[in-house]
């Protein structure tokens, strides 16, 4: 029997969702460091590393797809998950997240996994206010205006009842996730590439903090090894305003950024004007009820100090995220 505690010997590795941003950047880390990975591709696999991934085609959705890539692995990192800042998604968001993660679980158990890593969110926690610090003893939100906040607090109560029925299962809650290896990219890499285009006709009130996608991939790495089974681990970085946000992008790329802060009832009233437009243009819209309302209520103050402590988590200046964000993009030809 392998170790999944030891250093040294390399381990067998499934991941899902290993095609987005997260997963191509885990998988590289695990691929350097010499771990075996199987990956579970529904769509995307391009993006994945040519070499050491062996590849199986299947979906969470349907957990017999699920038994070959599990069996015989140390350990899964359940990433694979529908996220969404528009309520017209809710089905596909609930049936993802939650009988997706169902699916990982009970195939963990009929494979006899030895760890599961499920990554989850910042938002399925709940928040005391901005004065206060948010922690891991926050308790699960219980109910929430977005279906995505929802279907990941449910999936997360899953992992928890696994974890107390004997599956040794670790949660990760990483906040705004940003960095190289981007290729789709997500939401909140063409928040930044809008920015940098100068093409955001307004910036509203409010922010999120941003984490490094680099540091979110050790610490799952390091989850695997130290993670204790049921408990959660806040991978927070940095707050940021999207005004600070937008200005500290100008300065580290020497372009002209957005600069007109538009009060929230304003952004609001161009809500539908703000969705026409984004269909008509065949892209995702940026600013959403559900996206307003996420920017009104992030907390300024995460604490990550227990990941610190038993992850060996040390997120990097935000600064020198978004010099390396920008760089990738550029040379991927992104912007």
């Amino acid at each position: 029997m392998v170790d999944v505690l030891n250093d040294k010997i390399p381990m067998k590795i499934a991941v899902t969702g290993a095609s987005g941003h997260v997963g191509v950047t885990l998988c590289k880390q695990l691929i350097g460091q010499g771990d075996e990975v199987s990956v579970l591709v529904h769509q995307h696999k391009s993006r994945l590393p040519e070499n050491g991934v062996e590849v199986i085609r299947g979906n969470i959705l349907d957990k017999e797809t699920l038994i070959p890539l599990f069996t015989g692995v140390d350990v899964v990192y359940h990433l694979a998950a529908q996220i969404s800042i528009d309520q017209n998604d809710n089905k596909r968001v609930y049936d993802t997240n939650v009988r997706g993660t169902g699916n990982v679980i009970e195939a963990c158990k009929e494979s006899g996994v030895k760890k599961l890593i499920h990554f989850s969110t910042i938002h399925t926690l709940k928040s005391f206010g901005d004065g206060q610090i948010m922690n891991e003893t926050n308790p699960l939100i219980p109910t929430s205006k977005i279906a995505y906040e929802n279907s990941k607090a449910e999936a997360e109560k899953l992992v928890i009842d696994a974890s107390a029925e004997g599956l040794d299962a670790v949660i990760l809650n990483p906040t705004a996730i940003i960095g190289p290896n981007d290729y789709q990219p997500s939401y909140l890499g063409q928040a930044l590439i809008k920015i940098f285009k100068n093409q955001l006709p307004m910036l509203v009130p409010g922010g999120y903090n941003f984490v490094d996608v680099r540091d979110v991939a050790d610490a799952a790495i390091q989850a695997a090894k130290k993670g204790r089974s049921g408990e959660r681990y806040i991978l927070s970085g940095h707050w940021l305003s999207l005004k600070d946000l937008s200005l500290t992008i100008g300065q580290l790329t020497n372009r002209k950024t957005p600069e007109f802060l538009a009060p929230t009832w304003l952004t609001k009233a161009g809500l539908p004007f703000i969705r026409s437009w984004a269909k008509l243009s065949g892209q995702h819209p940026l600013y959403t009820a559900e996206s307003l309302e996420i920017l009104k209520n992030s907390s300024r103050n995460i604490s990550n100090q227990k990941a610190m402590d038993e992850l060996n988590f040390n997120p990097r200046p935000i600064r020198e995220t978004l010099k390396d964000t920008f760089t990738w993009f550029e040379e991927n030809n992104l912007v």
